[in-house]
């Protein structure tokens, strides 16, 4: 089936933008530009509703006629609407309601007896490899050490990651943290609002949430010929997220307002992209198989698409010691979303016309929460077993032991005599 865009049905109000003149001559020698009719108007509704989006289409409504009748400041307004509105939706996902379809489940270890397993949180204390407690005052809410053994065990699954996914024909790429604003509204995160997860900084800028963004940006305003898609990058940063969560199963650093990922991303063609998603989600599936976690497959329903994903696929690795489903790994297709907004866009070899490209994103690690997911899969009485395939990235050490070198740290009240 052929990928329906909104930004296709919305592509005559879009073209209001370029009715702007410098005189009235010239305004009046251009012609009225089309605008969306009225059924394709309540498509985009019932795409809104579906993917429990903020609902701005009685605004639009109201704007698209005085804009062309040339109000200048309800154009901008009613391009300001246009820009929030989700992408389109893959029509399979129209009938899932708003819970995920399971695809696959992959069981690699047998865990030991519910009773005997513990979290996280108490096994790497145990260990002393970690610390949460007491940082407030000086680091913050949700922040987070981890040294030693696991911070050594951080930097192995950040090798094998790229090890992985380079060997799949992605390039390397070290991108910046700080990004302008328009970028990271243009991936499809809003930077303002009491919901937003970003960090604004006092320029102006804001901190990356992921690298996707820095990777997008990096191609805004390029024309690539279509000999060179598709294009596969990779990148290691440190991402920024201002959420937090009370629930009790989010505890410890399973949702942190900072934490290190290994990101894909690819540009292509409209014809590749569905093919780019599959292999972003084999690659997925496989980096966990052969870390010999236990994790289900979804496919996720339009209420968790966000606002730029046209279809998304989630993993999520059990956690023993939490006794629960937690996402280790998601990857979706923005077919067009991004790229109209940013720039992106590719010459056809065919016949030489120029068009916008789609993109693809996928987490290859998001290091905390695999770690609740491999420290609690892997303990032993007194130990952590590591997979053998992070053993070559640590020296080919088998199991992460209390550390005693560094010492352990207590809260201590200073009593004035």
């Amino acid at each position: 089936m052929k990928l329906l865009t909104n930004s296709r049905l919305l592509r005559p109000l879009l073209l209001l933008r370029r009715q702007r003149s410098h005189d009235a001559k010239a305004a009046e020698a251009q012609k009225p530009r089309p605008v969306p009719t009225s059924a394709q108007l309540d498509e985009l509704e019932r795409n809104v509703v579906v993917r429990h989006h903020r609902n701005n289409l009685p605004l639009i409504r109201s704007l698209v006629q005085e804009a062309v009748a040339g109000d200048q400041d309800k154009l901008r307004q009613l391009q300001a609407e246009l820009e929030q509105l989700p992408n389109s939706t893959h029509p399979r996902l129209q009938d899932y309601g708003e819970q995920p379809r399971e695809l696959a489940q992959y069981v690699h270890r047998q865990l030991p007896p519910k009773s005997s397993l513990k979290e996280f949180s108490e096994l790497a204390r145990a260990l002393n490899l970690f610390r949460m407690d007491h940082l407030g005052n000086y680091t913050g809410h949700k922040s987070y050490y981890l040294t030693g053994q696991l911070a050594t065990l951080e930097q192995a699954i950040i090798q094998y990651a790229l090890q992985v996914v380079t060997g799949q024909g992605f390039r390397l790429i070290s991108v910046p943290d700080i990004l302008p604003r328009e970028v990271i509204e243009s991936c499809g995160m809003r930077t303002e609002g009491e919901r937003t997860q970003v960090y604004k900084l006092d320029t102006g800028e804001c901190l990356s949430g992921t690298s996707e963004m820095a990777l997008a940006g990096y191609f805004a305003n390029k024309l690539l010929p279509e000999e060179q898609l598709p294009l596969k990058v990779t990148a290691v940063s440190r991402c920024y997220r201002a959420e937090t969560s009370g629930l009790q199963e989010e505890k410890g650093i399973y949702r942190v307002h900072q934490f290190t990922k290994v990101e894909m991303f690819a540009i292509c063609t409209e014809e590749q992209s569905e093919a780019e998603l599959e292999e972003f989600k084999n690659i997925e599936v496989d980096l966990f198989r052969r870390l010999g976690l236990n994790f289900r497959l979804l496919d996720m329903p339009p209420c968790e698409l966000g606002a730029p994903a046209y279809q998304k696929y989630d993993i999520e690795a059990w956690m023993p010691g939490r006794q629960m489903w937690g996402e280790i790994s998601s990857c979706s297709n923005c077919t067009d979303y991004q790229a109209r907004r940013l720039g992106i866009k590719y010459r056809r070899s065919s016949d030489g016309q120029i068009l916008h490209a789609h993109t693809i994103n996928g987490t290859a690690t998001a290091i905390p929460r695999l770690l609740i997911a491999l420290l609690e899969s892997y303990q032993r009485a007194d130990a952590i077993e590591i997979p053998h395939v992070l053993r070559p990235f640590m020296d080919g050490q088998e199991l992460i032991t209390r550390n005693k070198r560094i010492p352990e740290t207590k809260l201590v009240k200073f009593i004035k005599a």
